[in-house]
C-alpha cells in the first residue's frame, strides 16, 4: 500500500485536471555548464513559474538560492546526480533523500546512463534511492538515456530500446521515467504500454521552430505519455513565460500545435 506522503507529493507535483505533468529543468549547470538563457538563472526560474507550469528541477545550491519565492506556487524536484562535460556518459551521485525533504521538494530525481561500463554502478544508486525515498513517502524521478558507448548511435532511439530504458526504472521503483522520445506516436505507445511506472518526454537541444516542438509535445501526450521535461525549449526561448503558457494548452488543455502557435504569437506580438 502507498505511504501517504508519496501520494501527496504526487498529487502536488501532477496536474489535477490532465494527470499529466510539465516541468523545466534547470539542471545544465552541472551537466552542461553555463549555457545561454541560465546565466541569471533565478530570473528565468522566476519567468517559467509566472508561466504556471507545475515543477521545476533543481540542484540543491539553486533550489536554496532561487526557490524560496516561488514555495507553495510550483513543485521542487531535487536532482540528485549530474554528468558533467568532462564525464558526460557517468550520473555522479551527490545529494540524497534528507537534503531533498529539508528543501521541501517534492520529488527527488536520478541520472542513469545506459550502455556504459559503470551502468551497474549506477543502477545499484538507482535501487539505494528508490528505498531510501519509499522510507520517506518521496517520489523518484530517474532520467534514464541509452547515451552510453556500449550502444551504437543507430540504436539509441528504437523503441525497444527506449522501452528498456523506461522498464528498467519501473523495475526499480520509480515513480516516473524521464526519457527521449522514439519519433513517432506508434513506437513512443509501445514505450508506455511496457512501462508500469509514468513516462515523461525529455526535451533535449533546443528545436528551431517553436511550431517543432508542439508538434513533438502533442505526438507524445497522444501516444500516452504522462508529460515532458523541457529545458533549452523553454528558458532559451526569448519569452520562457509564453513558451510555457503555449505547451500547456498542450500538456493539460489537449490543444493543437496550430492552437499552441496562437498563443504563443499573441504573447509575443
Amino acid at each position: 500500500m502507498p505511504f501517504l506522503g508519496k501520494e501527496v507529493r504526487l498529487a502536488r507535483l501532477f496536474n489535477q485536471q490532465s494527470g499529466r505533468l510539465f516541468t523545466v529543468a534547470f539542471d545544465h549547470g552541472v551537466n552542461r555548464g553555463v549555457l545561454p538563457g541560465i546565466e541569471k538563472v533565478g530570473e528565468k526560474i522566476a519567468a517559467v513559474v509566472a508561466g504556471g507550469v507545475d515543477a521545476v528541477t533543481l540542484n540543491k545550491g539553486i533550489a536554496e538560492k532561487f526557490f524560496p519565492p516561488h514555495a507553495g506556487k510550483v513543485s521542487l524536484i531535487m536532482k540528485s546526480t549530474g554528468f558533467s562535460p568532462y564525464h558526460k556518459t557517468y550520473d555522479a551521485w551527490y545529494a540524497d533523500v534528507e537534503e531533498a525533504i529539508r528543501l521541501g521538494a517534492d520529488a527527488i530525481s536520478m541520472g542513469v546512463i545506459l550502455g556504459e561500463e559503470r551502468q551497474p554502478e549506477m543502477l545499484r544508486h538507482l535501487g539505494l534511492l528508490t528505498k531510501e525515498a519509499a522510507s520517506a513517502g518521496l517520489p523518484v524521478i530517474a532520467h534514464i538515456y541509452p547515451a552510453g558507448p556500449l550502444i551504437a548511435d543507430d540504436q539509441r532511439y528504437l523503441p525497444e530500446t527506449i522501452a528498456y530504458c523506461a522498464r528498467l526504472g519501473a523495475e526499480l521503483g520509480v515513480d516516473v521515467v524521464k526519457t527521449w522520445y522514439t519519433g513517432s506516436m506508434e513506437t513512443f505507445a509501445k514505450v508506455v504500454e511496457a512501462c508500469p511506472a509514468k513516462v515523461v518526454v525529455a526535451g533535449g537541444p533546443k528545436m528551431d521552430n517553436p511550431e517543432d516542438l508542439f508538434a513533438t509535445t502533442r505526438d507524445a501526450i497522444q501516444a500516452g505519455a504522462a508529460g515532458v521535461t523541457y529545458g533549452r525549449n523553454v528558458w532559451q526561448y526569448a519569452d520562457p513565460t509564453a513558451m510555457v503558457q503555449a505547451l500547456k494548452a498542450i500538456i493539460h488543455g489537449n490543444g493543437t500545435p496550430a492552437e499552441a502557435m496562437q498563443i504563443l504569437e499573441a504573447a509575443t506580438c
